[in-house]
């Protein structure tokens, strides 16, 4: 596996002193990977500047957040928006990307049109858009920065989904669609709303990373002459190792249609990198969230966190503290032994297997490769005496916890420019 390069080891904690920053580019949201990250900077003795990317009003004008909305909000807290991407963003006709597809039927979707010069010029402007609002929020961040400070970027943007109608009906079938339903991602990723998805992706989950690094030059330049340092971590997702058949091996979830962006994003972070900046992609392992619940089986992997702190941890109070949670919410004729069995018959599968491969990643999907992932996904969920309490929650708490502790403390001078956080590490950040 060549440019593949796996955290192996609990990264050194970092000694971090009064004035270092944790500066969040993008918005906080529950249940996300970035909580702690957030948890591990305020533990560390960081302060946390938060951010917003906005919100939009009744006639689809950006605006910063209003009192209400930001009294909630811990200070010290930036109140530029950062919203990224184009998809409503108006091109030379007085059209934006959603204003073209508004009338498309579900009947009628590949035959959708957009020219190509629109949304290149929805692009362009989108992404001047959101330089300027970096610029801002560049200009309002640097009275908060003290001489001699750590200024550490976390990039928390991801996604770009065209708030169009069309849209949501088309990627359930790509991502949940089983018989006659099932939309091979293939076609829905090469059609006109495909081009939009892929391009706002690459805007949102990728480029943002480019312009907060270029932006923040001459920032960078004053922050270092004053005797402080600055780095840059940014999520990823490129499949992880987990344990299969006893062994730490790689795999992925398919389709993942983000991952032309999150590859484009790694190689933003190698660009910077040969130029001296401190800065990485942390590939993340799966977890179940409200974000990536629309991939459902995605979580599939994350079961056998449990088998990483059994075989690297057994006697550890922790492994017996996370067995016992998880059995808690289980039926009663139920066992995490018989949950490992499910999870076995889908990760040897050779349906899985034809998709789970680094080279050439990512791939796209197959009918009965998906409706497997679906149909044993609801089996373990159909496990739980409630499936809005689950498993997953314990596990992905734990993988929050360990990829907060990497990312801030090897990520203050990171090794390489992407980076693999498998099972294996999250045993040993955590306990």
């Amino acid at each position: 596996m060549k440019n593949y390069y796996p955290l192996r080891e609990k990264p050194q904690t970092q000694s971090f002193k009064k004035g270092d920053v944790l500066v969040l580019f993008g918005e906080l949201f529950n249940r996300g990977y970035a909580n702690g990250l957030v948890e591990e900077a305020e533990k560390s003795g960081l302060t946390v500047i938060r951010a917003t990317v906005g919100r939009r009003d009744s006639e689809g004008n950006l605006r910063a957040l209003n009192a209400e909305e930001t009294a909630s909000i811990p200070q010290p807290f930036i109140n530029v928006p950062l919203e990224a991407g184009f998809d409503l963003e108006k091109d030379s006709h007085g059209k934006s990307p959603v204003d073209y597809l508004k009338d498309v039927k579900l009947s009628d979707w590949q035959n959708a049109v957009l020219p190509e010069t629109s949304l290149q010029e929805s692009k362009e402007k989108g992404r001047l858009r959101f330089r300027q609002s970096v610029q801002q929020f560049l200009k309002e961040l640097t009275p908060h920065l003290k001489d001699g400070a750590h200024v550490h970027f976390a990039h928390l943007m991801a996604g770009g989904v065209p708030r169009c109608k069309i849209v949501m009906p088309l990627m359930n079938r790509v991502f949940k669609g089983t018989g006659d339903r099932f939309l091979p991602s293939e076609i829905f990723w090469k059609s006109t709303i495909g081009r939009l998805l892929e391009l706002n992706f690459q805007e949102v989950t990728a480029e943002t990373y480019n312009i907060l690094i270029d932006e923040s030059a001459n920032l960078r330049q004053q922050i270092e002459s004053k005797g402080g340092s600055v780095s840059y971590v940014a999520y990823g997702y490129h499949g992880t190792e987990i344990i299969i058949n006893d062994d730490y091996k790689w795999q992925s979830y398919a389709p993942y249609i983000q991952g032309w962006a999150k590859v484009e994003l790694e190689g933003i972070s190698k660009k910077w990198s040969q130029q001296g900046i401190k800065t990485c992609v942390y590939n993340c392992p799966e977890i179940l969230t409200n974000s990536s619940s629309i991939f459902q089986g995605i979580e599939i992997p994350l079961y056998n966190l449990i088998r990483a702190f059994e075989k690297d941890q057994p006697q550890h109070e922790l492994t017996q503290k996370i067995k016992n949670e998880c059995r808690a919410v289980l039926k009663e004729d139920a066992s995490i032994e018989q949950i490992f069995q499910i999870v076995d018959d889908f990760l040897n599968s050779e349906l899985f297997l034809k998709t789970s491969v680094y080279e050439g990643w990512p791939h796209h999907s197959g009918k009965e490769q998906l409706a497997l992932g679906l149909e044993t996904s609801d089996r373990i969920f159909s496990l739980h005496k409630d499936e809005k309490s689950l498993m997953t929650a314990t596990l992905s708490e734990l993988i929050f916890r360990a990829c907060g502790y990497i990312m801030l403390h090897d990520g203050y001078h990171p090794k390489s420019p992407v980076a693999w956080i498998g099972h294996d590490v999250v045993v040993k950040s955590v306990t």
